[in-house]
């Protein structure tokens, strides 16, 4: 049956400010109709007073009264009210629209015209109803929002962010637009103990565009780890994204290998403004490497080999990266921060420890209080040798074995595992085998802790043999300021019209209870190099020859080459710990 009329549900508190009783009587025994319990104030100063006591769900708000007007009582209320939507509907037979307006400003919802009306205050009641009903779903929505978006970046952080290494060190700026940020930093060392650092920057900001650093970070690390080089962990992650990415989103990207015997860097700018390196003493930008890549996630297949940067670098320099949301930032003028002010900051922090922060005080100056449009993001990587870990830092020390080898080590014996790896001819530009001959070791194997040493060991060689067996080139090329880029140049021009020879890599593993040994040959088709004479360079820290084969020998048992230098066979021992 419908409800008769004065029977009305309880539908909470209604306060009502008044000074002229009669007023007030006929407004209550109408409210009491609709289902209000109904509370009372002479004037503003009282209303205050009895909505700190009461917390009612509706308030009727006289102008014009003694000791507090109905503009101030407003304010007040609102003030106290926070969050939650307390409707004030003003009582008025007043026509002036200033004085309506100015309802309006101190937070006034709507007005309700003397003498009253029960059908027009029973319409306005129920308006202020349903208003307070979405209110109140809308603060649960966004409550719940609040806590989906704590658990999310709890996942990015624990997915993305705390698996980066050397944070000591490396100095960052990570400054979000809004809880999320679209700008992500990636650090990891790879089995050779180089350093690979990744900024990108995807398009927009917020969980949208954090939500592309789940897949970014996943492909960087386990590729990383598994010693692939910069260009083929960033082709993984640019085909990666290109499948999972709507259309118009992207990143642009810089990406740097630096070289664990800080000899070189090897770097990349997809997209990004300009990346610097900085002179360890005076500040001096060294070097701009400007973009000359598409961001990742545009095209499928891209190839990026040729894209990257090869740079000499001495001890104590620094590297820049940064993200367009530093020179786009903006001051309370709408002008942007620029090209001109980022570099003036650079030069002028010779008083800092560090580039930052002289940069980040700048930025923050003359950014102020304006609005941040954009995600800010600066990466300062200082060259030195503390950022990295010792050769000799993993579980398994890379100690040199002192027992003497077995006699069936050096004999055919059939209780090993042999792989057998040839690459030749184009092959030797395209494929990397090293990664490959890793995992299948570790797989079948089970040397897990002995992933760094086995991949320094496996990567000399084979480069060795590559370079100078097959490309026939000189390491004295890398003398000289601009060494490095004229031996990679070279390198690269020698790779891509490579169509003949061959390089052959045999991995022979014994295993017994107390440890075991794996015979390491790699062999050349080329006329061999001059391998007497690797002692003798490698001795002479101003040369960049002979250090790798140095550092073989450092981790093997044995090191032997055979005339006339194409072949190379390495002996490495490990003991089982107890």
């Amino acid at each position: 049956m419908p409800k008769e009329f004065g029977t009305h549900e309880n539908h909470g508190k209604a306060l009502i400010v008044e000074d002229e009783i009669t007023n007030r009587l006929i407004l209550k025994k109408l409210l009491q109709k609709h289902g209000y319990e109904v509370i009372e104030a002479e004037n503003g100063r009282q209303a205050v007073s009895l909505f700190e006591q009461h917390q009612p769900d509706i308030v009727f708000m006289d102008v014009m009264m003694p000791e507090m007007d109905g503009y101030e009582a407003t304010i007040q209320i609102k003030q106290r009210a926070g969050n939650s939507f307390v409707p004030i509907i003003f009582l008025t037979a007043m026509q002036d629209e200033k004085a309506l307006a100015r309802c309006v400003e101190v937070g006034g919802d709507d007005f309700l015209s003397k003498p009253y009306s029960f059908t027009v205050l029973s319409a306005k009641v129920k308006a202020m109803e349903r208003i307070r009903i979405l209110q109140q779903d809308t603060r649960m929505l966004y409550s719940r929002m609040q806590r989906d978006q704590e658990i999310a970046e709890q996942v990015f952080s624990g997915a993305v962010v705390a698996e980066n290494v050397a944070l000591e060190h490396i100095h960052s700026l990570l400054q979000p637009a809004s809880l999320f940020s679209g700008d992500l930093m990636l650090t990891a060392f790879a089995p050779s103990h180089d350093l690979y650092v990744l900024l990108g920057d995807f398009t927009g900001h917020g969980l949208a565009s954090a939500l592309g650093a789940l897949p970014t970070s996943e492909a960087f690390r386990s590729m990383t780890a598994k010693g692939f080089g910069p260009h083929q962990i960033l082709q993984a992650i640019n085909n990666k994204l290109y499948t999972l990415l709507p259309t118009g989103m992207f990143m642009a990207v810089q990406f740097v290998k630096i070289d664990h015997q800080l000899d070189h860097i090897k770097l990349i700018n997809c997209g990004m403004p300009d990346c610097y390196l900085i002179d360890k003493d005076g500040r001096r930008i060294k070097q701009k490497i400007n973009s000359q890549s598409l961001p990742l996630g545009i095209a499928p297949d891209i190839n990026l080999k040729d894209d990257f940067h090869f740079l000499k670098i001495n001890e104590g320099d620094r590297i820049i990266l940064a993200t367009d949301g530093v020179t786009e930032a903006r001051n309370p003028k709408g002008e942007l921060f620029g090209q001109i002010r980022y570099i003036d900051a650079i030069k002028h922090s010779i008083d800092h420890d560090y580039i930052l922060d002289n940069l980040s005080g700048e930025l923050q100056e003359f950014c102020s209080d304006a609005p941040q449009d954009d995600d800010i993001s600066v990466v300062e990587i200082p060259l030195i040798r503390q950022m990295f870990p010792a050769l000799g830092s993993s579980k398994a020390p890379n100690k040199k074995v002192e027992h003497e080898l077995p006699e069936t080590i050096l004999k055919e014996h059939p209780d090993c595992i042999e792989f057998q790896f040839t690459l030749y001819g184009a092959q030797l530009r395209q494929a990397d085998p090293i990664p490959i001959l890793i995992n299948s070791i570790q797989e079948t194997a089970g040397l897990h802790d002995h992933r760094r040493p086995l991949f320094t060991i496996l990567t000399e060689l084979y480069v060795n043999a590559l370079d100078h067996g097959i490309l026939k080139l000189d390491s004295s090329l890398k003398q000289g300021e601009n060494g490095f880029t004229d031996y990679f140049q070279q390198r690269e021009q020698r790779l891509n019209n490579l169509s003949q020879g061959c390089v052959r890599i045999n991995l022979r593993i014994y295993s017994q209870d107390s440890g075991g040994h794996i015979i390491i040959t790699i062999e050349d088709s080329g006329n061999g190099f001059d391998y007497s004479n690797h002692k003798k360079d490698s001795s002479n820290d101003q040369l960049y020859s002979g250090r790798g084969l140095l550092l073989v020998e450092s981790l093997c048992k044995q090191l032997h080459f055979f005339k006339p230098g194409n072949k190379a066979e390495a002996i490495y021992a490990w003991e089982k710990t107890k």
